[in-house]
């Protein structure tokens, strides 16, 4: 089963997650909160396998929370939100969440979100995803090459053709098929490439990926 921790301030959509999340035979929500630092306190108490985040909430935000919860390697984080704003949006991301969804999500991609955060892939909202990459693109450097970066020091030949795999959206399946490996393998790869780069998320990596110009 793949355990889910709720944090959203409204009770009301809280009740309609938790009965659209345990409609699904392989999903159970474990707990609730209604702000981020009791979202933070319950993920260390209860270590779901994916916190469904909101991002405005009284006290601390879903952005904190989220550095929080990743940063302490407690849970991924898949955000869950109203609001389709680049500030939060990249907010979210850089803190180290795995995924970005906005709450007109239909239930059965939700769960499929839920399932492909809990396996270690990203997911971002399709509404969103232009935005992202173009504003990845913008902030890619256009002189000079990624080979010195400080970033890529650490990693071996074949971390780097990972990394930029990941920049380009490849999923563990997908890894795995392009380098003709396992998926466990592929999976161990990407483990050792975030934690070399110090990144919670593959989704941190993709954004760096991007930012370098490896893709």
């Amino acid at each position: 089963m793949i355990r889910v921790l709720l944090a959203d301030d409204h009770a009301a959509i809280r009740a309609g997650l938790k009965m659209v999340l345990d409609a699904a035979p392989d999903i159970e929500v474990v707990g609730e909160a209604a702000d981020g630092a009791v979202a933070v306190r319950q993920a260390a108490a209860l270590r779901p396998d994916v916190v469904l985040m909101d991002i405005r909430m009284p006290g601390t935000d879903g952005i904190e929370a989220t550095r929080a919860i990743t940063s302490a390697g407690l849970s991924d984080v898949l955000v869950l939100t109203t609001f389709d704003i680049d500030e939060y949006i990249f907010g979210a991301l850089r803190a180290g969440a795995a995924g970005f969804l906005l709450k007109t999500v239909e239930p059965a991609t939700l769960a499929d979100a839920v399932r492909s955060v809990a396996t270690g892939d990203g997911v971002i909202a399709p509404e969103v995803t232009r935005r992202l990459l173009a504003a990845l693109v913008a902030s890619t450097p256009s002189v000079g090459t990624p080979s010195g970066r400080p970033e890529l020091e650490g990693l071996t030949a074949r971390e780097r053709q990972v990394l930029a795999a990941l920049g380009r959206g490849l999923s563990n399946a997908d890894l795995a098929a392009h380098f003709m490996i396992s998926e466990a393998t592929a999976k161990t790869h990407v483990s050792r490439v975030l934690a070399k780069l110090g990144y919670t998320s593959r989704v941190q990596a993709a954004i760096l990926a991007k930012e370098l110009g490896l893709v």
